[in-house]
């Protein structure tokens, strides 16, 4: 059993969110994180849903989810060419003495500070579940604050798009 990544389009209605999370928890599958956001297409939205699942219960989500009126497209991109990534806000304590220490693991990470106050910065990272991990990791020992985190979105790699079709 591992996370499946299972991109989602759906019409942009009111509820559709509401039912499919809930259709999840039905059946006693647990999301770990869920984006969604709009697509190119005037009224279709996208939904990035991690599951712990082995593929066997992945196929019977995505049947399930295939009975969904509101339901367009479902990939599961875990195994296929496809970029994921994922946005925290990490507000971290950073007293006068710690700052360059920090500014230098921000930039070893690639990330950005977006807030500076008296006594905490509030920095941006993004990237896979490896790099978020080591850099909370690092950040541990500023002492962190808070966390606020996106959810994991994702795209197929090259030419291959996810497209509104009937299921």
């Amino acid at each position: 059993m591992g996370k499946r990544i299972l991109a989602i389009l759906v019409e942009d209605r009111p509820g559709v969110l509401t039912r499919v999370s809930g259709l999840f928890s039905r059946r006693g599958y647990n999301i770990q994180n869920i984006a969604v956001g709009r697509t190119m297409e005037p009224g279709v939205s996208r939904m990035t849903v991690t599951v712990e699942a082995d593929p066997i219960t992945v196929e019977q989500i995505v049947k399930q989810l295939n009975k969904q009126i509101n339901v367009l497209k479902i990939s599961d991109l875990t195994d296929e060419p496809s970029v994921a990534r994922e946005l925290l806000l990490v507000k971290v304590k950073a007293d006068p003495v710690k700052r360059s220490d920090i500014q230098q693991m921000v930039n070893t990470f690639r990330a950005r500070i977006i807030d500076v106050s008296p006594d905490s910065m509030i920095v941006e990272v993004t990237g896979d579940d490896e790099k978020l991990k080591a850099f909370l990791l690092m950040m541990q020992e500023f002492g962190i604050k808070e966390i606020a985190s996106t959810g994991k979105v994702a795209l197929y790699r090259g030419n291959k798009l996810t497209r509104e079709t009937r299921c």
